[in-house]
């Protein structure tokens, strides 16, 4: 069954609102393509160097506002955008990326000699089937489109961007778009870090403009 949409009440929207997706800069524990959920890891210097670049396209993007997760390097990627245009930062806690549980700081060939079968349910349906400990996807599909829809209407008519993560982002993508959480690895099976992904937003109405673009 296909996922219905979050919706606001139309009346309170008289004005498209843009959002620009972002995933944070490259961490160790990307690097080493490890699960990095709620844990707070540095960036690694070509994460520096992309949340530089996100922040030379922040400066020609006409933005608004910045709006990050409360995660150290979501916030560290933001900086170069806040420096560019002069904006303060909000936090929005309901951006976080999903706890991992067991999987945090491992690789999933690590986990599968431990949790064979926890992890072959996890290939066949991620959003069904968590890894053990960890959040349910649905769960934080819902908190996360819900976050850019309350931000859409507090923004209407206006530019904002968003830096997250990959595996939040992409739920919350597959929430607003119709398609069933389940295929969110399938669908999309990654963000490049500090790319744009750009939703149009009126009336409870998501439009994607463009996916996944790289900034300079």
């Amino acid at each position: 069954m296909t996922a219905s949409p979050l919706r606001i009440p139309a009346a309170t929207t008289s004005a498209p609102a843009t959002l620009f997706l972002a995933r944070h800069g490259e961490t160790v524990w990307h690097e080493e393509n490890r699960y990095t959920g709620i844990s707070d890891i540095d960036l690694t210097p070509r994460g520096v160097e992309q949340a530089d670049g996100l922040g030379v396209w922040a400066a020609g993007a006409g933005l608004d506002a910045i709006v990050t997760s409360p995660l150290a390097r979501a916030r560290r990627t933001a900086e170069p955008a806040v420096r560019s245009t002069g904006l303060a930062a909000v936090v929005e806690p309901d951006l976080r990326e999903l706890d991992f549980g067991v999987a945090e700081g491992r690789t999933i060939a690590e986990l599968e000699a431990s949790y064979p079968q926890e992890v072959a349910d996890f290939r066949r349906d991620p959003a069904a089937h968590p890894l053990p400990g960890g959040e349910n996807p649905k769960t934080a599909a819902t908190r996360g489109a819900t976050a850019l829809l309350r931000l859409a209407e507090t923004y209407q008519g206006r530019r904002v961007l968003t830096v997250a993560h990959n595996t939040l982002l992409r739920l919350v993508l597959c929430r607003l778009l119709g398609i069933p959480e389940s295929e969110y690895r399938r669908v999309l099976p990654g963000l490049r870090n500090c790319a744009i992904t750009e939703l149009r937003v009126i009336s409870g109405e998501v439009a994607l403009m463009s996916y996944n673009v790289p900034t300079p």
